[in-house]
């Protein structure tokens, strides 16, 4: 009777044991603007007071900087990191080959990614030859890279989608902007991001040739929060105190861009002036919510590409249920 009784405990211990949530959650950005509200969340301790207001007071969150996303998905997959933030593209490359086993949380940002080049003979992408080097943050699958597969499909047929992947490097947003001001490096070409895109366009015989918004036809989210379906779904209560912490930066800076800007400047050390920043993040095609854009358009072009194998319905096939009220696409 009572070695059952032991075994009984033991086994009802061991529920306890599985049922309880994580009391760190790790999150990821990388550099750049995009990345604003995990910089506030991070400032501000959100994760922990949004934990705190529902029952979890000894939560902690961690932030982790990573050069790009391959590297992010990389720790991801390695249990190493829980929330990945970085382009959808990865977001869909890990759903894919999971099959489902990683989804997104929700959207952190749509802001216009610009293509820079400092060649004076490139006036537009048509003038893009094999002789040019343009940086991307991770070839072939970054946001910036399915961008321009989208563009090559418009210009010279679908069967061309990788026109440009032969003059694309990998390198991170700030290297990219060094590497482009010294002009000593081969690179001339950066599709870049803010606020490095809009420094970059100031060097001499910078200028834009592409972007974003035209390529896509709208704007597109190039940061989401993504993670483990295990992770989100044995942390019911962390991962909404993290939607609730990423709904309060959402708030935070539209009610308080300059703040914002400074805890930006403050987190990063990046030596930018917190008006100009500020002027930057108010402007009419920077979005900062939950809401996913143009995840569906960037799927079905992953999908028509072989890069998926399997073809999405819809973008809630590829998000948690937690955002599905969200005016997505």
């Amino acid at each position: 009777m009572i070695i059952r009784l032991i075994a009984i405990l033991a086994m009802l211990a061991a529920a306890g044991t599985a049922r309880a949530e994580v009391s760190e959650i790790r999150i990821t950005r990388q550099p750049g603007i995009i990345y604003l509200p995990v910089v506030v969340m991070q400032h501000e301790h959100l994760v922990e007071k949004a934990g705190a207001a529902i029952g979890l007071p000894d939560l902690r969150a961690s932030y982790t900087v990573f050069g790009g996303g391959g590297a992010a998905t990389d720790a991801l997959l390695s249990g190493n990191v829980d929330v990945v933030t970085t382009g959808v593209s990865n977001m869909l490359l890990l759903w894919d080959r999971t099959k489902g086993g990683v989804k997104g949380f929700a959207s952190s940002s749509a802001t216009p990614m610009w293509l820079i080049s400092t060649n004076p003979a490139v006036k537009s992408l048509k003038d893009l030859t094999e002789a040019d080097k343009i940086a991307v943050p991770t070839v072939k699958i970054s946001t910036q890279a399915i961008l321009l597969q989208m563009a090559a499909r418009k210009l010279y047929g679908d069967d061309q989608y990788a026109h440009f992947d032969a003059m694309t490097t990998t390198l991170g947003h700030p290297d990219a902007m060094a590497a482009l001001a010294s002009g000593g490096t081969g690179l001339n070409g950066h599709f870049s991001g803010a606020p490095y895109e809009q420094v970059e366009a100031k060097l001499p015989g910078a200028h834009v040739i592409a972007n974003s918004t035209e390529i896509m036809g709208g704007p597109i989210s190039n940061a989401v929060y993504f993670g483990l379906t295990r992770f989100h779904d044995g942390n019911p209560k962390v991962v909404a105190a993290f939607l609730s912490a990423a709904r309060a930066a959402e708030a935070f800076i539209a009610q308080h861009p300059r703040e914002a800007c400074a805890m930006y400047l403050e987190v990063t050390g990046e030596k930018l002036n917190v008006d100009d920043l500020t002027a930057l993040i108010r402007g009419p095609d920077m979005f900062y919510n939950l809401v996913p854009v143009g995840t569906m358009a960037t799927a079905l072009h992953m999908a028509d590409t072989h890069v998926l194998k399997t073809r999405p319905a819809s973008w809630k096939d590829f998000f948690f249920s937690d955002v599905y009220e969200l005016p997505g696409n």
